[in-house]
C-alpha cells in the first residue's frame, strides 16, 4: 500500500500558498482596507503669523479671507467648507474646515485649475490640467491648515480637490469664489 504525501508538503500547494500570502500582503498595502473604519481627527487652530517687527496700528491682527467654498462629495461623503487666509505677514493659507469625509490611502489637497462638477462625472477631472499639491490631508475629520506657494494665482487655480493619489479619484472638491474686500 502506498502511502500519500499529506497536502501542506506537496511543492504545487505550497506554492500556491505562497503566492496567495504574497497577493493578500500586495493588496493589504495597496488598498489599506483599515482606513475605511479608522477617523484621523485633526483640529488646527486659526493660523496667525508672528511679525518680525512691530505691526503699524493700522495693519490687521486677524487672518483675511480672500476666498470660500462648500466641499461638494466626489468619491466618498464629504463635507465642510474651504477659505484661502492672508495673514498678517501676507502669506496665504488655505483651510479646510469641520471636514467630514472618509479615510483612504494616499490623499492629498490639491489646488487647481480644474471645474467643480457634482457627481461621478466631477471624480477624474482634477488630475487633467494644472495643480499644485499641498500636501498630505492631515486628517479626515476637523480643521487643518495648508501653507499656499506664494506663485498659486487664485484667478487661475481656482478650486481644491481631496484627491486619492493611488486610486486616481476625487473625494470632495470645492469652486472657491472670491471674497468682496
Amino acid at each position: 500500500m502506498a502511502t500519500r504525501t499529506p497536502l501542506f508538503r506537496r511543492p504545487v500547494v505550497r506554492a500556491l500558498l505562497a503566492v496567495g500570502v504574497g497577493l493578500a500582503v500586495v493588496a493589504l498595502a495597496l488598498f489599506q482596507p483599515w482606513k475605511l473604519v479608522v477617523d484621523e481627527r485633526v483640529a488646527e487652530a486659526l493660523p496667525t503669523a508672528a511679525p518680525a517687527a512691530p505691526a503699524p496700528p493700522e495693519a490687521a491682527a486677524e487672518p483675511i479671507v480672500l476666498a470660500r467654498g462648500e466641499l461638494v462629495a466626489h468619491e466618498h461623503e464629504s463635507s465642510g467648507s474651504v477659505l484661502v487666509l492672508e495673514l498678517p505677514d501676507g502669506s496665504r493659507v488655505l483651510r479646510l474646515e469641520d471636514l467630514d469625509t472618509s479615510n483612504g490611502p494616499d490623499l492629498q489637497v490639491w489646488i487647481t485649475d480644474a471645474p467643480v462638477i457634482a457627481g461621478r462625472d466631477g471624480w477624474h477631472v482634477f488630475d487633467d490640467g494644472r495643480h499644485v499639491d499641498l500636501g498630505d490631508l492631515k486628517g479626515n475629520i476637523g480643521s487643518s491648515n495648508y501653507p499656499l506657494p506664494p506663485e498659486v494665482d487664485l484667478a487661475q487655480l481656482s478650486s481644491v480637490s481631496i484627491w486619492c493619489q493611488r486610486f486616481a479619484v476625487s473625494f470632495a472638491a470645492a469652486t472657491l469664489e472670491p471674497v468682496a474686500s
